[in-house]
Parts: structure tokens; C-alpha cells; sequence
């Protein structure tokens, strides 16, 4: 199975710790990078533009810019537009998955309601990512 290198967005430090234990288990993944929030996620983007992540997982609603702001700015910038960004809430409410989705979205994921959970969350995400590539 191809290995995915990724950046996860995410202001909860917390969610930090479960989910990058939840990914480190998962072979799919590679992590290479946390960020804080969209501010972060472009710092880190455009000082290694050469080694750019296959996906970005982002959380909707952080401080500074979120995750609309992350699917604007990277969808209308040239060197980052093809990265697929999969946005992350608790939210399920349709007009927020639908908006997301008309900004460029390539999927919307719904966070588990247990830190427990993200070693299935992340079982999920490695096979909706390993059938995108098929």
C-alpha cells in the first residue's frame, strides 16, 4: 500500500496527542508536519515547497485562519491547489459539509466523539484514501 505523507491541522493539543498516536500505528501514513492552525500550515507549505504533502487533514474551526480559510488560500494558489484537503469537525450539519465541499474539499470527515476513536478514524481515512488512488 502506498504510504501517504500528510499534515495535520489541529489547534487542540489534545487531539495533537491521540491523533498522531492513531496515525504512527496506521502504515498508510506518514506524518510530516503538525500545524496549529492555517497561518502555520502556510508557513510551513511555502518553506518546503519542494517536499509538499500528498494530503492535508484539516480541522474546520481553529483560531487564526481555519479551515475555510485553509481550502480558499491553498485552492487559489497555483502551488498548492492539486494537494487534496479533507476537513475534520464535530459538526455534521449539511451546510457546513456543503460549503466546505464547494470550496474544494476532497472529502469531509466527521471527528470521533472519543479521543479512543481515532485509531478507527484513521483506519477509515487509510481506506478512503487507498480507494481515491484506485
Amino acid at each position: 500500500m502506498k504510504n501517504i505523507k500528510i499534515i495535520l491541522v489541529e489547534n487542540d493539543e489534545d487531539e495533537q496527542f491521540f491523533m498522531k498516536e492513531a496515525f504512527e500505528k496506521n502504515d498508510v501514513f506518514t506524518i510530516l508536519a503538525f500545524a496549529c492552525n492555517g497561518n502555520e500550515l502556510m508557513t510551513i507549505l511555502n518553506e518546503n515547497d519542494d517536499h509538499l504533502p500528498d494530503l492535508i487533514l484539516s480541522d474546520l474551526n481553529m483560531p487564526g485562519k481555519n479551515g475555510y480559510d485553509i481550502l480558499k488560500e491553498l485552492k487559489a494558489d497555483q502551488k498548492f491547489a492539486h494537494i487534496p484537503i479533507i476537513i475534520t469537525s464535530t459538526s455534521s450539519l449539511k451546510p457546513v459539509i456543503d460549503n466546505c465541499m464547494k470550496l474544494g474539499a476532497a472529502k469531509f470527515i466527521q471527528k470521533p466523539d472519543t479521543f479512543v476513536e481515532y485509531d478507527d478514524y484513521v483506519k477509515r481515512l487509510a481506506l478512503l484514501e487507498f480507494e481515491s488512488l484506485n
